[in-house]
């Protein structure tokens, strides 16, 4: 492998790295403590008992893989995990690298104890994940130096460090990258008390009079999902300040959420067609991924990755060996009766 530093490597290879001083407005909105993070109480205690037990062996943390949905906070755990740390973050993401000599240029400019932030690993090249496997198990760098007959290998020492790799596909993941991570955490869908949790905290540090029933229906709308419940909540700021009021209510909430096609169940309008569409002109199903994607004019991947978790993990959907089919509770949403002989789920 011939590494070379050409210009268009060193845009890629200059990571973001974040400072105490940063005042970008989402950055205002994440936790920077374990304490202040709200949900994910498993993750949470393991990450503390890792980092307390580090931080006494004067060692960096372990390698760490978070994986799930997006928008439940895998960014955000990179963020404190370097805070708790005490330790400087650098960002960079799985697409921007696309030569060896990027990740490589990275990884011998990392100071001791740094934590580098590899965000969509699963979309990494191949042949640039490869400069991984020496730095997670023994931080060196083997790298080939010159061509042909005179080429010669060499193994370039870097200062130990932690990798958090963050991807919504784990299983997209080669074996060999997702074996090297000491610790694996899938982060899951909030509960409706954590959203409530986080809404107000948001709603706080934004300095919004958010009266408690509207943060309730907020939370019920934001799919599990902190990043649409802050999304949400910008919303309805921007609604209540156009319409000049100095609390926003109940009733300002769902003025903004009819405006936005998303109920109060959290579904918006792309959820409900995909229900009405299996329910309609399926007859409940079971239907095919490629079906529901070329009637709604998506990628595959998008249906897969955006919509199904929600609409599977609220009970709304269901996989099967033949298709997609909607449960009962698809059915109720709708004001609908469940066709006799429907190949449904009872949920």
């Amino acid at each position: 492998m011939v590494i070379k530093r050409t210009q268009q490597a060193k845009s890629a290879v200059t990571p973001q790295v974040m400072k105490e001083e940063n005042t970008d407005y989402e950055q205002t909105l994440r936790p920077q403590r374990i304490s202040e993070y709200v949900g994910q109480a498993k993750i949470k205690g393991h990450l503390l008992v890792h980092i307390e037990a580090a931080r006494t062996r004067s060692e960096p943390l372990g390698h760490t893989l978070l994986h799930g949905p997006p928008g439940l906070g895998k960014t955000t755990l990179a963020h404190i995990i370097a805070k708790e740390m005490n330790a400087q973050l650098r960002i960079t993401s799985g697409p921007v690298l696309e030569k060896p000599g990027d990740l490589a240029s990275i990884l011998t400019n990392l100071q001791q104890g740094d934590v580098l932030f590899i965000d969509e690993v699963h979309r990494m090249r191949p042949i640039v994940e490869e400069i991984l496997y020496g730095a997670m198990e023994d931080f060196a760098l083997d790298l080939m130096i010159g061509k042909g007959p005179t080429a010669r290998s060499m193994r370039l020492q870097i200062k130990p460090f932690t990798l958090i790799a963050a991807t919504t596909k784990s299983g997209s993941m080669s074996a060999p990258l997702r074996d090297r991570f000491l610790h694996h955490f899938k982060l899951g869908f909030y509960e409706p008390a954590e959203m409530h949790q986080i809404v107000e905290r948001s709603a706080r540090i934004l300095s919004i009079d958010l009266q408690s029933n509207a943060a309730f229906r907020i939370a019920s709308a934001a799919r599990a999902t902190p990043r649409i419940a802050n999304r949400l909540i910008r919303s309805v700021r921007d609604y209540a300040q156009v319409q000049k009021r100095a609390s926003i209510d109940l009733a300002c909430v769902d003025a903004t959420l009819t405006s936005l096609e998303i109920d109060h169940d959290g579904l918006d309008a792309t959820d409900r067609q995909i229900l009405l569409a299996i329910i309609d002109n399926f007859g409940g199903g079971p239907v095919g991924l490629t079906t529901i994607a070329a009637m709604l004019a998506e990628e595959q991947d998008t249906v897969e990755d955006v919509y199904e978790p929600f609409l599977l993990q609220q009970g709304y959907l269901d996989r099967t060996s033949k298709g997609r089919t909607v449960t009962k509770r698809a059915y109720e949403k709708f004001g609908r009766e469940v066709p006799k002989g429907a190949q449904i789920s009872l949920l």
